[in-house]
């Protein structure tokens, strides 16, 4: 297996996660936020839908300078929008990494701001650096969601307010 191919597998489990964890943003809570310096739930959320197209960027350019590329993110104001941006995002993705080519994982990929490089890594470790903010993201959103009271799905197994549920139907 390459490791495009491996990738292209690890996206597919996490997608599964993703999807579920966006699907519980409620409607109504887009422009919360736990604290002044945090994200809103929509910044958050959309951030997470929008990395898998941070795979054809890492695959197909030597970097990102935010000096010339202003973020601009979708606007999301519902949790249909959301998953349906997902869903173009991911199959974005799943597209690179299919026609992507593996001799060129190991090239430079640069992230900077003007002069100011944040980082030079190779377009395999940008790639798994996407996956762990696709993760860690997803993480930070289900604290935003605990907070607000939402049931969480679990991602690696089940979460505590699934077992709860397992509890529930076994003593019924």
């Amino acid at each position: 297996m390459t490791n495009l191919e491996t990738f292209l597998r690890e996206l597919e489990l996490e997608a599964i996660t993703t999807r579920k964890m966006l699907a519980c943003v409620p409607n109504d809570k887009y422009d919360w936020k736990p604290h002044p310096k945090s994200m809103s739930v929509r910044q958050l959320a959309t951030h997470i839908a929008e990395l898998p197209s941070w795979i054809g960027m890492a695959l197909n350019t030597d970097g990102l300078d935010f000096a010339d590329n202003p973020y601009s993110p979708e606007k999301i104001d519902s949790t249909p929008e959301l998953l349906d941006y997902f869903e173009r995002t991911l199959e974005d993705g799943r597209h690179e990494l299919k026609s992507g080519d593996n001799a060129r994982l190991g090239d430079t990929w640069t992230l900077r701001n003007g002069d100011v490089i944040y980082s030079r890594e190779s377009k395999h470790d940008v790639l798994r650096m996407t996956f762990s903010q696709i993760i860690h993201h997803r993480a930070q959103l289900g604290v935003f969601l605990r907070l607000l009271n939402v049931r969480i799905p679990g991602s690696y197994g089940p979460s505590a307010d699934e077992l709860e549920m397992q509890t529930l139907e076994t003593t019924a």
